[in-house]
């Protein structure tokens, strides 16, 4: 009502931002109980205190990143990805049919029995051809193994420095060693330059990751992986707001410690480097486990559930910060449930076939050879490069089903030597 009553006396811009500040940043809200936005003032010699506008920012931050990834893909990662090794499958190109083409992009990539009769009604095709060249298409569009790893290197190298520089900031503070050092002093905690940055540069890197996410590789937990940067992003920025900055770190120091060996695993798959990607993909899943199913909601999900109230009183920010500590907690425990089956895998079956986590594709589609007729050379390359990986496709499944014949041959020696 004190808003409207003033509101012919004001410019625009003063009353949107009367209004905004009357709404949003209500000390309920933001707040303990008691406690004042006139109580959390600090001056110039007691530190920095979080401020909202510091957030901004995240956003040009966010299309640096974004351009400094461009810049890293093609100049470091695409030249590893050649000294590494990493291969590209050949895939039969699908002729040009517009009307195909249309249906494709426009109603759907993989089309029902129905349609596709309809289809080869129109276009003079038998309907095997009509699900050949739908096949085909879609191979067209899976990314290659240089995309995925250059994909994979740049996450590598954030998450490294991320987590090489977050623990180099906080392995000196109280609140490493004793988390109830993250709530004395609640709200009116000065905030340290380096941490300023941690959160700023991590703020930045998710909401890049956003941004690219509708032309990243998609995985099988696409719709997994954009609710975790979407509950990343509100979390770094509420908590950085509601100076939740200690127990924020923390967070954030236990995501990065295993996220740059998963990327590390990718790269080495790309690679072929099977022994290597299989080892860290071991540390990898124990690192995960003890960090996401431990250390997170034992240590730092409990101090912020329980320990917080020994220093104030429940309040708007308290319930909002930990239901998005509870909803990662939730796609940790999804996570770890796909990386447990790997474990099984490699523990019964000696080799890791794939990363169960994040490294499916949304579809698969077997490679089709390429057609009888005679054509010019690049389309003799792709015959051949489609038999080879059928050959190899058959060599591999050779080897495992010798691998298990032995072992169960192994299995029975023992048995009767027991006996």
């Amino acid at each position: 009502m004190g808003l409207v009553a003033v509101r012919c006396g004001m410019p625009s811009w003063e009353w949107m931002e009367a209004l905004l500040n009357e709404w949003l940043w209500q000390e309920e809200s933001w707040l303990p109980p008691g406690v004042t936005w006139q109580d959390i003032k600090m001056k110039e010699d007691e530190g920095r205190f979080p401020l909202p506008r510091d957030l901004v920012y995240t956003v040009p931050l966010a299309f640096a990143f974004i351009a400094l990834r461009f810049i890293f893909e093609r100049l470091i990662a695409l030249p590893l990805s050649k000294h590494l090794g990493v291969k590209d499958r050949i895939r039969i190109q699908a002729d040009s049919v517009p009307k195909l083409e249309t249906f494709y992009k426009q109603t759907s990539r993989q089309p029902l029995q129905k349609e596709a009769v309809s289809l080869g009604k129109q276009c003079g095709i038998s309907q095997r051809n009509i699900q050949t060249w739908f096949r085909h298409r879609r191979n067209q569009d899976r990314p290659s193994n240089t995309k995925k790893f250059c994909e994979a290197s740049w996450r590598f190298v954030f998450y490294l420095i991320s987590f090489t520089a977050g623990l180099g900031s906080l392995i000196n503070t109280p609140w490493f060693w004793d988390h109830r050092e993250c709530w004395r002093g609640y709200p009116k905690q000065p905030v340290a330059v380096a941490h300023y940055w941690y959160y700023i540069l991590e703020l930045g890197f998710y909401l890049s990751l956003l941004l690219c996410v509708s032309v990243d590789v998609k995985r099988k937990d696409f719709k997994e992986q954009v609710i975790h940067h979407i509950a990343t992003v509100f979390l770094i920025g509420f908590s950085y707001c509601a100076n939740y900055v200690r127990v924020g770190t923390l967070v954030m120091l236990v995501h990065d410690s295993s996220d740059f060996l998963l990327e590390s695993a990718k790269m080495f798959h790309y690679a072929g480097w099977t022994r290597t990607c299989d080892s860290l993909f071991v540390v990898f899943a124990l690192a995960f486990l003890v960090t996401r199913l431990v250390v997170f909601p034992g240590r730092v999900v409990h101090t912020t559930l329980v320990l917080s109230l020994e220093f104030f009183q429940p309040f708007f920010g308290y319930y909002f910060f930990n239901t998005l500590l509870l909803v990662l907690q939730a796609l940790h425990i999804f996570w770890a449930y796909l990386i447990l089956r790997m474990l099984y895998k490699f523990v019964f079956l000696g080799k890791v076939e794939r990363d169960e986590r994040s490294e499916d594709e949304s579809e698969v589609d077997d490679e089709e050879e390429a057609p009888e007729e005679d054509g010019d050379e690049g389309s003799r390359k792709q015959r051949k490069g489609a038999i080879n990986c059928k050959l190899a496709s058959l060599a591999n499944n050779c080897v495992l089903n010798n691998l298990t014949s032995q072992r169960k041959i192994n299995c029975r020696a023992q048995s009767r030597k027991a006996r």
